[in-house]
């Protein structure tokens, strides 16, 4: 329909034009084809796995500020009506912090819409994927949960077990190499995950296949992953993975954002929510199940599997991925590191310019619950509206040479865990880990340097690094 629009706006300027009108309108036509061609860039997921194209989206957040994006079919990526895309700081908080003109539930948060009314249906229980009063109701519930007593146990074991994880990927030989991903940076979020969903240890590499199969759906690496082996797991893990989903004849998944796709992670929790409730721990989600408010209510069993979703999935990925980012900007910035090494506490406001550099989720997406306007532009009710936090990152009128990484950088009003009602509640815990595995890491080497190919996710979504090679000297 939009190209219609246009191609009769071009005619009408054939026949209104009077010098050289051809010429004119081929040349509109040519600008605007190679408009649509650049903006297409950002779309296609595998642009990503050559990195960001900065310089396109600073040209369009300096020129337009939000432009028209064309969803065509690409692989197992379904085609779409389009969407539109906000690049600016300012009109990305506006968004993000008006649920009633821009939802979370008419469509869910992924810039792809849900292949049937089911799946639609499906997405929207989760908290992530709600907007007030139920996302609110519910995020009170984990805010309460989220006591001095359990942060405080939780800073002990992450502290205690970045420390272990270091220990283990450098030994104490006096060089060495590994791939940072794998050895270093997969391994602690897993770990507090763990802890805060209380699940046993030993079932934690669930999570890692999990993750892998919802963000990596378009990554053939990751898009069928089952790493898990099921004789080393709980009694729960070993029934849950009687239900996990297989490949069809052409090596196809289900979609990930279907429950039939994630069938193994619904039971897992089903049945660890229902252990939470009967045999309550000192876990944070024990506190959650056993947890009965005047105002708020308890959490269904049918409430705890979609929050275990959102802790598995959505709590796994970004400091996966934010982790090994903090690592490839320290190597690029070796002045950095140094400066780190000579004084820890910096680490405090390099952990959030890390974040802010490399921004681990690049998109979200939201819906337009009525017309309304957006840089100028006007947005018809039901539009897609998806904003890009890569973008919003480095806007020249909030930060100062938004491409430089300045580990000094105060204030840093990134937006790497959101804005407004649905702002990261991991926040805090994520800060953590990077300060965490970043200051054991610091202190027990003298050099690091990159040592081979960073290999990225083809995805438009998550900042992925799949392989990170690293080598170190003591």
């Amino acid at each position: 329909m939009r190209y219609a629009v246009r191609f009769t706006q071009y005619v009408l300027r054939l026949f209104l034009t009077k010098p050289h009108p051809f010429l004119s309108v081929f040349n509109t036509l040519h600008h605007d084809q190679n408009d649509m061609k650049e903006q297409q860039i950002l779309y296609d997921p595998q642009t990503y796995t050559t990195g960001v194209p900065y310089g396109l989206l600073q040209a369009l957040q300096r020129d337009q500020g939000i432009v028209w994006i064309e969803e065509p079919a690409l692989g197992a990526y379904a085609g779409g009506p389009g969407f539109w895309f906000v690049l600016r700081h300012a009109d990305i908080q506006h968004v993000m912090r008006h649920p009633e003109l821009f939802s979370s539930w008419l469509g869910g948060t992924q810039t792809r819409d849900p292949s049937t009314i089911e799946d639609l249906d499906y997405v929207r229980r989760m908290m992530l994927n709600m907007d007030p009063p139920e996302h609110s109701r519910l995020r009170r519930l984990l805010h309460k949960t989220f006591t001095p007593k359990a942060i405080a146990q939780l800073e002990a074991n992450i502290r205690h077990n970045a420390k272990n994880i270091v220990e283990s990927a450098i030994g104490d030989v006096p060089q060495g190499n590994c791939d940072f991903v794998k050895a270093i940076a997969s391994d602690l979020p897993l770990l507090t995950l763990a802890d805060v969903l209380g699940m046993p240890t030993q079932d934690r590499m669930l999570l890692f296949d999990w993750a892998n199969r919802v963000i990596g759906f378009l990554d053939p690496d990751y898009a069928v992953s089952d790493r898990f082996d099921p004789a080393k797991g709980s009694d729960i893990a070993r029934e849950a993975l009687k239900y996990r989903p297989q490949p069809d004849e052409n090596g196809v998944m289900p979609d990930p954002r279907s429950r039939a796709g994630m069938l193994d992670l619904y039971t897992y929790a089903h049945l660890l929510g229902e252990e939470k409730r009967q045999n309550p721990q000192d876990d944070i989600m024990s506190l959650l199940m056993s947890q009965i408010d005047d105002e708020d209510g308890i959490v269904s069993i049918d409430e705890f599997e979609n929050l275990f979703w959102l802790f598995a999935v959505a709590g796994n990925e970004t400091l996966r991925n934010g982790i090994p980012g903090g690592m490839i900007a320290l190597l690029e910035h070796p002045e950095s590191m140094a400066l780190l090494r000579t004084d820890l506490g910096l680490l405090e406001t390099a952990v959030d310019e890390m974040l802010r550099w490399w921004t681990p989720v690049m998109t979200f997406r939201r819906t337009a619950t009525t017309d309304t306007e957006i840089a100028g532009q006007t947005i018809k009710a039901g539009d897609k509206v998806v904003v890009s936090f890569s973008a919003g990152n480095r806007d020249t009128a909030v930060f100062e040479n938004p491409d430089q990484f300045d580990i000094h950088r105060s204030p840093n009003p990134h937006l790497s865990f959101g804005y407004g009602p649905h702002f990261c509640i991991g926040a805090h815990l994520a800060r953590t880990q990077m300060q965490a595995i970043f200051e054991q890491l610091l202190s027990r080497t003298s050099v690091i340097e990159q040592d081979g190919d960073i290999v990225f996710l083809q995805s438009n979504f998550q900042r992925g690094v799949k392989k990170l090679p690293i080598r170190w000297k003591n």
